[in-house]
């Protein structure tokens, strides 16, 4: 798996130092002394041929020489001997490195390579994992491992940090050490030659010593294992990152310049990664405090069921201080039910105006704050409630703090506290926190927890929705459109006219107006008396992409003389200002009136990193002067699409207004569904517009599109995130002749797969997992219910029981590593359903997709009295070897070429 060797980087039984020094200041020098500082209780032994002994430790001359082999080195030379170091290493078999030297892709060795191409290349010969060059180190408080040239000592905690920078990690750190704050894992990973985020947060990920995760991030080299581990994380537990580069001159790198993408800075770098962070079911936020508060929020707060907030407050001012920082964020405060206002007028005041936020008397009893808790606890008017007091000397504070705690403790809710000062109330914020509440000192940084929370409950959201491959709202004419590529490749043409363009949305049912070509003004005139006045007109050339600015398009022309006056306008103006350009003629539309339309956008692009992305927003020529476009990354289903629409400032186009009616979200929404089902079924196309997209209470019509086709290599997983694989479901008969359906994992199936482990024995529960687990804990379960469809996948047999409900009977799991060489497979069936040919049935799918993949190799350790799995995986040729562990057994198989295993297994495989 990806976190292969990881466990020698993050827990070493034995460390060397290889450049270790005497001299001050110097970095092996530093690192030798910050690691015989803790705690760590094993063997730490410098190298270096210079010196007998270094901070008091017996100095060894070089890698040969040392008495045991070390699971972790860390390398402290200049950057040209390193590759002969990892050499020497790699034959010793140390595991994993740590490289602090830095400019390792422009130093040259011997050989005429950078120095950083060498070293990979060992470290992929030996197996050895490797974190860094230019990297700070990392921590590990819990062993008392300070592995970096960082004099900070920070205490074990449940927080993990990962960065990319050495300067922002030794911020972090220092911040971590004035606010006492533990870590359980600091690890900086500099230029991430070989580790990067991907294979931490697979560590992290499953590590139970860390509750959440906080990243820095300034660029993304790896996505495939970025997203697939990071979304694996964010199942199990919180991530919170800040992406540095939000600067509008951050352009997005690799990508393409579509056909409406020529004004600057529509869509920049720092609104993709927003949209994939989101995908990916990280919490973003902007600077290092509000990392920190968002997961405390997040860690001490109930997870929030919707969005609806109430604040109370003991003065006007808080409450409207929590109000407008929530609308300059986007957020309305809601109502409260018209029962809510009659109950709290009894407790308040008959005269109160029953507005959210609450307005108590400044002077309230803390027994008010108790009424008015539980009643809006009864009512359940909000998903949350925040409760804020401003101390006076009316009323005693830590009074009315020891009632709303006694008050929390017996009603539960998701209650919020602010307790607005400093020093005076800090008492009262203690109290707070000790009993689990989570507290803040202003109302602005209350109001922001809030929005945190729920961000993190939209990105929990987002995370679990998993698009199918093959659509179930509408069914498209798949061959329809792919005749009009190949056409259109075959002639050797990558920019299809606008009428195949609306011929390939035709074919997946979005409503287009009909274009009609016309090859002369007099044509067009004929063709717009036969069609119907008024009409639209444009003049057609592949060499002008703004044809608004060269006077190309008409629009409301009444007669067919018009039409032929203005096309001879147009083709006068063109010669003058473009006289190079090719005139293909002219297209007419008859003109569509909808008087009650918004001018929309939607759009497809290809981004060099993340692949394609679905662009939403303001069509028209707005578009160049609000610009705002929302960025989504295929596959969407029509949450994930009406998420992508809330997030845009075109949203607020779309509601209703005094003698306009709102728009009609549902069409748009299933619009963005059919563009994305597109991008799933044609690769070919690398670009896609579709503006003006006009919108109503009616539904939608695309009034101009344009579609722009690659003619490059087809890759087989160039989306971000791949969809639901429809394609490998499976029927098939078990033994007796039941009918099952073997099919991938959905997050749909967790009910059904608690039920499933409910029904192993306690031998088949340990047989699959190495221990029992007496209840199995809800993150788990997410993790193996929400896959990748990428780097994992699972398999798992389904059936439908006697009340007529799905269920599952055998599960076949296989995760490969990043690069798609090794995967390692676990398989586990129902202890009641055996010897029904299901092992055999599921294995045999499992190893079929994995050549289809290309992997090379499976790989499972299995417990060495499972005698049923261990004839099972005989049969099917695997070979076993020791696994170093006593009572395990190792199972392999190569996988190219395929082998040749009969469908029957032998009598007691299963």
């Amino acid at each position: 798996m990806s976190f292969r060797h990881l466990q020698s980087l993050f827990n070493p039984r034995s460390i060397a130092v290889i450049g270790a020094t005497v001299r001050h200041r110097r970095m092996g020098n530093v690192l030798m002394r910050n690691l015989l500082a803790g705690t760590f209780a094993g063997p730490i032994m410098p190298v270096n041929p210079k010196y007998e002994s270094v901070a008091g430790v017996l100095t060894y001359p070089n890698v040969a020489a040392l008495p045991q082999t070390p699971d972790l080195a860390i390398i402290c030379t200049p950057p040209k001997v390193i590759p002969e170091l990892i050499e020497q290493l790699g034959r010793r078999g140390t595991r994993a490195v740590i490289v602090m030297a830095n400019q390792l892709a422009t130093t040259i060795g011997a050989d005429g390579r950078p120095v950083s191409a060498a070293i990979l290349e060992a470290t992929r010969r030996h197996g050895i994992r490797l974190l860094g060059g230019s990297t700070l180190g990392i921590l590990v408080p819990g062993l008392g491992l300070n592995a970096t040239f960082s004099q900070i000592q920070v205490q074990p905690g449940k927080l993990a940090f990962v960065s990319q920078r050495d300067a922002v990690g030794t911020m972090v750190l220092d911040w971590a050490l004035r606010k006492k704050v533990g870590l359980s894992y600091f690890v900086s990973l500099g230029d991430g030659l070989d580790i990067g985020f991907g294979e931490v947060l697979d560590f992290l990920g499953s590590d139970s010593d860390t509750r959440a995760i906080l990243l820095y991030i300034e660029s993304i080299h790896e996505r495939r294992s970025f997203m697939a581990a990071a979304r694996a994380a964010a199942r199990n537990k919180p991530v919170v990152a800040i992406k540095a580069g939000r600067s509008p001159n951050n352009r997005l790198l690799g990508v393409s310049d579509p056909l409406f993408l020529d004004v600057p800075n529509l869509v920049s770098s720092d609104d993709v990664h927003d949209a994939v962070l989101r995908r990916a079911g990280i919490l973003r936020v902007d600077h290092l405090d509000e990392m920190f508060g968002a997961v405390e929020t997040v860690l001490r707060s109930r997870p929030l069921r919707g969005n609806r907030l109430v604040a109370v407050s003991n003065g006007g001012g808080a409450g409207v201080m929590v109000e407008d920082s929530l609308y300059l964020s986007g957020y309305m405060m809601p109502p409260l039910k018209e029962q809510t206002v009659t109950r709290l007028r009894r407790i308040l005041s008959p005269d109160w105006d029953g507005q959210n936020p609450i307005e108590i008397k400044v002077d309230s009893a803390p027994s008010r704050y108790e009424e008015v808790l539980k009643v809006l606890q009864e009512e359940q008017d909000g998903d949350a409630v925040l409760l804020m007091h401003t101390p006076n000397a009316l009323s005693k504070s830590m009074d009315v703090a020891h009632s709303v705690i006694k008050t929390v403790r017996e009603i539960g809710g998701n209650v919020m506290t602010c307790w607005v000062g400093d020093e005076s109330v800090a008492e009262e914020r203690r109290l707070f926190v000790d009993a689990g509440i989570a507290t803040f000192d202003t109302p602005e940084h209350a109001a922001s927890a809030f929005l945190h929370m729920f961000n993190h409950r939209i990105a929990s959201e987002v995370l679990t929705q998993v698009p199918p491959s093959e659509p179930v709202e509408f069914r498209p004419d798949v061959a329809r459109a792919r005749g009009v590529i190949r056409a259109a490749l075959d002639a050797g043409c990558t920019s299809l006219s606008e009428a195949d363009s609306k011929a390939i949305l035709e074919a997946y049912g979005i409503p287009v107006v009909q274009t009609h070509l016309a090859a002369t003004p007099e044509e067009a005139g004929r063709i717009a008396e036969r069609i119907g006045l008024p009409v639209a007109l444009t003049v057609m050339s592949r060499d002008i992409r703004r044809k608004w600015d060269v006077g190309g398009i008409a629009l409301n022309l009444e007669t067919a003389e018009a039409v032929e006056a203005a096309a001879h306008g147009m083709l006068a103006r063109v010669g003058s200002t473009h006289p190079d350009a090719t005139i293909g003629g002219f297209t007419v539309q008859r003109m569509v009136l909808r008087g009650h339309a918004r001018q929309l956008l939607i759009g497809v692009t290809t981004d060099a990193l993340f692949g394609p992305l679905i662009l939403f927003g303001e069509g028209g020529r707005a578009l160049e002067i609000y610009r705002g476009l929302g960025v989504g990354l295929p596959p969407l289903n029509l949450p994930l699409a009406h998420d992508l629409i809330d997030r845009t400032k075109a949203a607020a186009l779309l509601d209703a207004r005094p003698h306009l009616p709102a728009a009609d979200r549902d069409a748009i929404a299933l619009t963005l569904t059919k563009v994305s089902q597109i991008v799933v079924d044609l690769p070919e196309i690398a670009e896609l517009d579709i503006n003006p997209l006009f919108a109503d209470e009616k539904g939608v019509q695309a009034i101009d599109a344009h579609i722009r086709l690659s003619t490059e290599p087809r890759q087989e997983y160039r989306l971000a995130i791949q969809p639901y694989p429809k394609a490998l479901e499976e029927k098939a008969l078990l033994r007796d002749g039941r009918e099952i359906l073997l099919r991938p994992i959905r997050p749909e199936d967790e009910p059904a797969h608690y039920d499933f482990l409910s029904r192993l024995t306690r031998q088949d529960f340990t047989y699959r997992f190495f221990h029992y687990i007496p209840k199995f804990p809800r993150r788990e379960m997410a993790r193996l219910t929400q896959i990748d469809y990428d780097r994992e996948m699972a398999f798992i047999a389904s059936a439908i029981d006697a009340d007529g409900k799905p269920e599952t009977l055998g599960v076949a799991r296989a995760v490969a590593d990043p690069d798609n060489d090794t995967a390692e497979f676990a398989l586990v069936i129902r202890s009641d359903i055996k010897r029904q040919r299901l092992a055999t049935l599921l294995m045999n799918k499992l190893m079929n997709y994995a050549r289809q993949r290309g992997i090379r190799r499976f790989v499972g350790d299995v417990m060495s009295e499972n005698e049923p799995m261990l004839k099972l995986l005989q049969f099917l040729e695997f070979r076993f070897v020791p696994s170093g562990e006593s009572g395990i057994v190792r199972a392999e198989l190569d996988l190219q070429p395929a082998g040749s295993a009969s469908s029957a297994p032998p009598t007691g495989a299963e």
